[in-house]
């Protein structure tokens, strides 16, 4: 008799959902591409149908989904300190990270150097997002009510610009009403071969997620008025106040990422607040998109500039942690609270058929994000066009960038070719994209 696969421990589950937080550039479809590859290809601890489960559950969500399922995941795994520490070591290195950028940024500038580095980052990112995407679609997409789900979900939000809520709720019904379409095809197949560890710990453990759901609520519950604390504390209080107030409100209305609200924060932050020049909304949003974690870390930036306007390095370093409490600890508080129902609701067919939908449109979504990333890394300059009703992105073929194309077809010689990992691909490409800003242009 075989001996049965060990679930990772803690100590391990640590390592991985540190690795998976300094790999996670690119935005929400890389950084899920990356957690993709980490615990489900390479470890097998979840199976493909957990993994997409969580994920639908995380879409539903305002706020980074990338950042919620790895606390879904973290949670399922390790119980409370497993969420905990999977949310906190996604969101960490990329704070980290653009901390001290904004520091830079503040006191000298743009340093040409990180923005080479990040370039070749960018460059590698770009082929994670696509081959992500085959993968995704080719596990996820079986029959054609999934398949045109799917295409819905991505003409919907590339060329009509509608909502990614509304993507998303539509999604839901569509599978909740026509469960028997979805179930079998993008949530119900699994992959041939022995269970995902965690599906096996499952299994052997029907009990263990009632076990886990009441510590689950009081953490939650916790969350919430930890995080809710400060912004009474600060409120009316000046520039601290304004940014726990502001900040807090964004939380609860990122549906879709952070690209959603990000016109929203440009406008409040330069306009009303006066924090920062719309310029420098533009670089936060540069340095956000090259560096680790989520994309929402953009809103770090404006928090430390609002703090470093006020008071200096120090009110920018007190700004900037304070907008990161106020931004991630609803992630928490909605993960606590809300996985436990969605894992015990895990078979109910409906439920299954609603969460199988979204799953397809998630695809779609995926792949305009993919669409909108690839060609502004490939292109200098894109135009959204009018077509009738609609609107698409067109770039201009003229501003088209050959070193972005270079460092692209690298990354893919390197992870299709060479099967090289995920570290190793991206330190090669910063390395060519540091090595080509030397080059005479």
């Amino acid at each position: 008799m075989k001996p049965q696969p060990q679930f990772p421990t803690f100590v391990e589950a640590l390592r991985v959902w540190l690795r998976v937080g300094l790999l996670s550039f690119g935005g929400p479809a890389a950084q899920i591409a990356v957690m993709h590859r980490e615990v489900v290809d390479d470890r097998h601890w979840v199976s493909d149908a957990r993994f997409l489960h969580a994920l639908n559950f995380c879409m539903l969500l305002p706020g980074p989904e990338a950042t919620q399922l790895a606390t879904y995941l973290g949670w399922l795994m390790h119980g409370v300190k497993g969420g905990v520490a999977a949310g906190v070591l996604f969101v960490l290195p990329g704070a980290v990270v653009m901390l001290a950028l904004s520091i830079i940024y503040a006191t000298l500038g743009e340093v040409p150097v990180v923005a080479a580095l990040f370039f070749g980052l960018k460059c590698a990112v770009l082929v994670l997002v696509v081959e992500a995407l085959l993968r995704v679609a080719r596990r996820a997409l079986h029959g054609g009510a999934a398949w045109a789900l799917a295409a819905a979900a991505f003409i919907a939000l590339a060329a009509f610009d509608v909502p990614f809520p509304a993507v998303v709720l539509a999604a839901l019904a569509i599978g909740y009403a026509l469960p028997a379409a979805f179930v079998a095809g993008s949530h119900g197949k699994a992959k041939e071969g022995p269970p995902a560890l965690l599906d096996a710990v499952l299994a052997a453990e029907p009990d263990r997620i009632a076990r886990m759901t009441p510590a689950a609520r009081r953490a939650g519950l916790l969350t919430l008025a930890l995080w809710l604390w400060p912004v009474a504390l600060l409120y009316g209080s000046g520039v601290w106040g304004d940014v726990a107030w502001f900040f807090s409100k964004m939380a609860v209305v990122t549906f879709g990422g952070a690209y959603a609200v990000l016109a929203y924060v440009a406008q409040e932050a330069v306009e009303n607040y006066g924090w920062l020049t719309a310029p420098e909304m533009l670089a936060g949003l540069g340095l956000a998109e090259t560096t680790p974690g989520p994309l929402i870390l953009v809103l770090q930036f404006v928090g430390f500039l609002a703090g470093y306007r006020d008071s200096g390095v120090i009110g920018g370093v007190g700004g900037s942690l304070l907008t990161l409490w106020v931004t991630f600890a609803p992630c928490f508080a909605f993960i606590f609270l809300g996985a436990p129902f969605v894992e015990r609701m895990h078979n109910e067919p409906r439920l299954k058929g609603a969460l199988a939908g979204v799953t397809a449109a998630v695809v779609g979504v995926i792949g305009n994000l993919a669409l909108w990333f690839g060609l502004r890394v490939i292109f200098a300059e894109v135009n959204r066009v009018p077509l009738g009703p609609a609107a698409i992105d067109i770039p201009v073929v003229t501003t088209v960038q050959p070193s972005a194309v270079a460092l692209a077809l690298l990354a893919a010689a390197l992870l299709f070719g060479l099967k090289l990992g995920l570290a190793r691909v991206l330190a090669v490409c910063a390395a060519a994209g540091l090595a080509l800003s030397f080059l005479p242009s």
